[in-house]
């Protein structure tokens, strides 16, 4: 029997002939609107192969593409938020910290860990946006508070990737105080003659743009990721002026010398370990006259 039949208006399918798709096969670039199949994207570190266009990744897949043998051992795994304020807006706080827990198997925003890159020692503190936004909470200034610590009493480069909506309002002033804490840790291990880069990708916004993410004694960026601290209707009533076209782009931004240079994905783990190997030995030995062994 025929799989088609004719009919006046065209050739019909018969319902139970019908075959789907499976759903995960094919990614279309949300820019060029390019087509390909989930395999080859993934092997492009989920980039487009016609505009380049970055999607946004998850911790776990900076880790996999930046340690060796995608190994690490993760610091601070088991840390989890509070309610110090017992905070409700259209749930209860510790409602969708539990949620959240659930449905993206992570503790928090931000993942810490260290390990080897390309047989270097390395630090690396990766923000996570499935969870809250990426937002910074006391957890996540702990967290990466704690990695800088590690890198300091190890002797070990420090590599922060940022990717954030900002402070989190659940947690209000908390919030806010991870911004000082975390420039005090940075200013600790820049005394230390330790080199800390920070990556920023897309979206890099708010407090955290406002606090680490800036601090980098090289800040480096994702193509096209979005970097700014408010956005921009509330910029535009601020100045009262029209604001050009891609402002907070990285590439305005590094045009304006806020970054030191734009890496590509697929380039990341070499630029990284060129950087590492152009700062030498040289990087690890502490300033003439600082201690070392500075109280936590």
């Amino acid at each position: 029997m025929s799989w088609f039949k004719r009919v006046e208006k065209g050739i019909v399918t018969p319902t139970e002939q019908k075959k789907e798709t499976p759903d995960g096969l094919w990614y279309k670039c949300p820019e060029c609107k390019t087509v390909a199949t989930m395999a080859e994207h993934k092997r492009l570190l989920y980039t487009c192969g016609n505009c380049n266009h970055h999607d946004r990744i998850d911790a776990a897949d900076y880790f996999e593409l930046l340690f060796d043998n995608g190994h690490l051992t993760e610091l601070d795994a088991d840390m989890h938020s509070a309610d110090p304020l017992h905070f409700v807006d259209t749930k209860a706080y510790p409602q969708r910290l539990t949620a959240t827990e659930k449905n993206t198997g992570l503790t928090d925003a931000v993942r810490t860990g260290h390990g080897q890159l390309n047989g270097k020692g390395l630090v690396v503190a990766a923000m996570d946006f499935r969870f809250i936004g990426g937002s910074m909470g006391s957890v996540v200034g702990e967290k990466i508070a704690r990695a800088i610590d590690y890198a300091r009493q190890n002797r070990l480069p420090f590599l922060m990737i940022s990717r954030s909506g900002g402070a989190r309002m659940m947690e209000a002033g908390f919030s806010l105080m991870q911004m000082a804490k975390t420039s005090a840790k940075l200013a600790l291990l820049s005394e230390a003659g330790l080199p800390y880069i920070s990556l920023l990708t897309d979206p890099t916004t708010g407090g955290v743009t406002a606090s680490f993410a800036m601090l980098g004694d090289f800040n480096i960026a994702e193509p096209g990721a979005l970097i700014g601290f408010a956005g921009p209707r509330v910029i535009k009533e601020t100045i009262g002026k029209d604001l050009p076209k891609g402002f907070q782009s990285a590439e305005f931004v590094l045009e304006h010398g806020f970054l030191d240079f734009i890496v590509d994905r697929k380039e990341l783990k070499s630029r990284l370990t060129d950087l590492l190997t152009m700062l030498g030995p040289a990087a690890a030995k502490p300033k003439v006259g600082v201690k070392t062994e500075q109280p936590i």
